[in-house]
């Protein structure tokens, strides 16, 4: 791993609270991502899943965790692929059962080929298996994983036993963040700043959109990050109205403006930026116009974002503000909002998507929807107007902590958002 080791205590925290959500006599069982073959003896590289590195912060693969609790005690195990000097030689060092207590801080650490026996054992003392299968919303189950492959070979074998889910029980704990968890987050928007500002001297007519995702790909692998968070967005001109536009193979034209949504991944934890920034180093008085809109809607979005806040009200309260930007920009007017129909409202032509999602160890975090905001939940704002007919794509997007009170905690208030100051630093 790129990133600096974290306190173990951060892992302990978390176990803590899945046990004091945990039924007892039960276990949950956790397992690692697979590698993914490509073609031949190609892979993908590896990516934790989230939920064992969440409990555990093991980052291998061929990992397990199984969590036991009794009406006494609360005990986690750790299974890992047997290291060797072969595996040495070839891949480099894997985890030991000392390194991996270290990380982990889980005593009870094994090898492998003792976990079909160890689970047996302490399945017959359970009444529930916590299987943890993939309920996020915007969930692709195309392919299995070998979180799949386990709840369906648990479930022929065990099949007398009463199954729950885990998922409810970490979108609950997940999307509150602990301090430890907070500070990653903001190194991860950190070196997403140091990304942006390297690219505002380097962008000019005739650069590539792909030459600026390898720019920032530079500045990212640089500074210990596990590279983007999700695939970047580098849109300039009319590609900015694809709202997930990743080919970014198109050369960039003086008088077009770029829309640039990309993130650095530090240590597993996603940041999520979008920024906006003319190809010749200046917005023209419409760009800025709309530019300012966005900004604007921005700002007020933000501030909505209070514990105790409901998020489908939040999204409507937006809607509102972003229908008043609308109208003044004369891309509506009141008679559009009149006849709008409430499912399909008026302002949906130019702001179609969402303004705000959970953000964490994964970009769209998991996190209740129908439950009131709490603090120290992350999330992005990002409103953005698109205008086909014009080529102008304007979104802008911030990382923020909601606070106990007041307005949330931008991890992002670093990074240049107002248009004098991005072109300022273009033309410096």
């Amino acid at each position: 791993m790129k990133y600096t080791n974290i306190a173990r205590a951060l892992f302990s925290k978390n176990r803590k609270k899945f046990f004091e959500h945990m039924q007892e006599n039960s276990i949950a069982v956790f397992n690692s991502n697979d590698i993914f073959v490509t073609s031949a003896d190609s892979t993908l590289p590896f990516k934790q899943h989230s939920d064992i590195f969440y409990l555990s912060g093991i980052d291998q693969e061929e990992s397990i965790l199984v969590m036991h609790k009794t009406t006494s005690t609360q005990k986690s195990y750790l299974f890992l692929k047997e290291t060797s000097e072969l595996i040495r030689i070839w891949e480099g060092e894997k985890y030991t059962k000392q390194t991996a207590f270290e990380t982990s801080g889980i005593q009870e650490v094994q090898w492998l080929d003792a976990f079909e026996k160890t689970l047996n054992n302490l399945i017959i003392k359970s009444n529930q298996i916590y299987i943890n299968k993939n309920i996020h919303s915007r969930a692709n189950t195309e392919t299995q994983t070998r979180e799949d492959r386990f709840i369906d070979w648990c479930e022929q074998t065990y099949p007398s036993k009463t199954y729950k889910e885990s998922a409810p029980i970490l979108h609950h704990i997940r999307s509150v963040k602990e301090p430890e968890e907070i500070e990653l987050l903001q190194q991860a928007c950190k070196i997403t700043e140091k990304g942006f500002r390297r690219i505002l001297s380097f962008i000019k007519p005739g650069v590539w959109e792909y030459e600026i995702e390898a720019e920032l790909i530079h500045e990212f692998i640089k500074n210990k990050s596990n590279g983007f968070s999700y695939t970047p967005i580098i849109a300039s001109g009319e590609n900015a109205c694809v709202l997930h536009y990743i080919y970014n193979n198109k050369p960039c034209k003086d008088g077009d403006v770029i829309l640039m949504d990309f993130g650095a991944n530090y240590a597993n934890y996603c940041s999520d930026l979008t920024r906006c920034v003319p190809v010749s180093g200046r917005f023209s008085k419409r760009q800025k116009q709309v530019y300012n809109a966005v900004l604007q809607v921005k700002k007020e979005a933000t501030k909505l974002l209070r514990p105790g806040t409901m998020l489908s009200e939040y999204h409507k309260q937006v809607g509102l503000i972003m229908q008043s930007q609308l109208i003044d920009l004369g891309l509506i007017d009141k008679a559009d909002v009149q006849n709008q129909d409430p499912k399909h409202p008026a302002y949906k032509k130019y702001f179609m998507h969402g303004t705000s999602h959970f953000l964490g160890l994964d970009t769209h975090d998991v996190g209740h929807w129908d439950k009131p905001i709490k603090a120290n939940m992350c999330f992005t704002v990002e409103p953005g107007i698109y205008i086909k007919e014009e080529g102008l794509g304007i979104r802008l997007e911030d990382d923020v902590l909601v606070q106990p009170s007041g307005d949330p905690k931008n991890l992002m208030e670093n990074i240049p958002i107002e248009t004098e100051e991005i072109e300022e630093l273009m033309n410096a």
